[in-house]
């Protein structure tokens, strides 16, 4: 039982958020992400990974996960760059670590977080180094690629950036798969298909780094250094870009990063999104519900569809499909994770499915 349980908690517990909302190959094309705030639903280490820097290493830029410090700079430059006053502030949360929480009581259906185009970040946002903008949009770079690199070029100036407060708040280390190592993702996720799905968009992420540095970077090292623009950069900057992008409908389809409105706590219980509202000509978030004074505003959806199968190459395939078969399950299954917890069939399937076959007389009692 100790070995299954190690197995198992292991495998629940080292899984962070890990939004299904894109699905592109990075090479060729990419596919608009459907942020409802709910989110619409063997790797080779690139050749280009430079010696100065690991995939262990720690960045520059950006900043704990939970520091205030860093939310409360934002908040502040965003106010003296037009962002208007707000109905909610930055605070500590329960889930989250921190998150935008009700200033004062709100009612159903009103607007919150007017944020103005001239805040947002896209693929028409102006490079504080214009010739490196300049030479990626010659070559036609599609805007995830485009955005990855812009994050990592403003992050890289830093103070000289005119998005210094807004990266200086972005977590370091993002919630993502793309910072496990093909090890983890085997051993943490094994009983699942987003091993699959994680392994295939490392490798999209690895093929499209490779291609502009053959294309761009390597014929423009003065404007984009390897020391900068590498693997562990752009594997920041798309967890970044996955986690955080927003499709605003309203705006033609633009994809773009929020300020201050990505601050916002996803639920799979909201049934509302951020977009573009021209009669108040900011992008702005309805709320489907009332919200109390200090209570947390969350945004549609930090839920994601587990799918969980026995192996067939697993010794007691065989026995554990029968002891799924008695209680009316498939050798497949899915199951919805939240942040908020996860149903108690999902743990008896995951550790069914882990269990040693010196467990396999209590197969049926899991």
């Amino acid at each position: 039982m100790a070995e299954a349980s190690r197995t198992f908690h292991a495998t629940l517990f080292s899984l962070p958020t890990f939004s299904p909302r894109f699905h592109f190959k990075l090479s060729y094309s990419h596919s608009h992400p459907s942020l409802h705030l709910k989110r619409a639903r063997s790797v080779q280490r690139s050749i280009s990974e430079t010696k100065t820097m690991s995939l262990n290493t720690t960045l520059p830029w950006g900043c704990d996960i939970d520091s205030l410090e860093n939310a409360e700079a934002l908040q502040n430059w965003l106010s003296d760059s037009g962002l208007p006053p707000q109905k909610v502030g930055i605070n500590k949360v329960e889930m989250g670590k921190r998150g935008l929480v009700a200033l004062k009581k709100i009612n159903r259906g009103e607007k919150i977080l007017f944020v103005p185009p001239s805040l947002l970040i896209s693929s028409d946002s102006d490079w504080s180094s214009p010739v490196a903008g300049h030479v990626l949009k010659q070559q036609n770079v599609a805007d995830l690629p485009l955005l990855a690199t812009y994050l990592i070029s403003e992050a890289n100036l830093q103070k000289s950036s005119r998005w210094s407060n807004y990266i200086s708040s972005l977590p370091r280390e993002p919630y993502s798969l793309l910072h496990w190592t093909r090890s983890e993702l085997d051993r943490y996720l094994k009983a699942s298909q987003i091993r699959l799905r994680a392994i295939e968009r490392i490798a999209d992420i690895t093929g499209t780094f490779d291609d502009l540095r053959r294309r761009i970077f390597s014929k423009h090292p003065h404007l984009f250094p390897k020391e900068v623009f590498n693997l562990v950069t752009f594997r920041w900057s798309f967890g970044i870009l996955l986690s955080r992008l927003v499709y605003l409908y309203s705006m033609d389809g633009k994809v773009a990063l929020v300020p201050w409105a990505d601050m916002l706590n996803h639920s799979c219980e909201v049934e509302t999104y951020l977009n573009y509202d021209k009669s108040s000509q900011a992008v702005v978030f309805t709320t489907d519900r009332a919200y109390q004074p200090g209570e947390q505003g969350t945004n549609l959806n930090d839920s994601v569809e587990l799918p969980l199968s026995l192996k067939i190459s697993d010794k007691c395939y065989k026995q554990k499909l029968k002891a799924l078969m008695k209680h009316g399950l498939s050798a497949s299954q899915c199951y919805p994770i939240q942040i908020s917890g996860w149903p108690l069939e999902l743990m008896a399937y995951a550790y069914l499915t882990v269990s040693p076959p010196s467990m396999s007389k209590q197969f049926e009692e899991v």
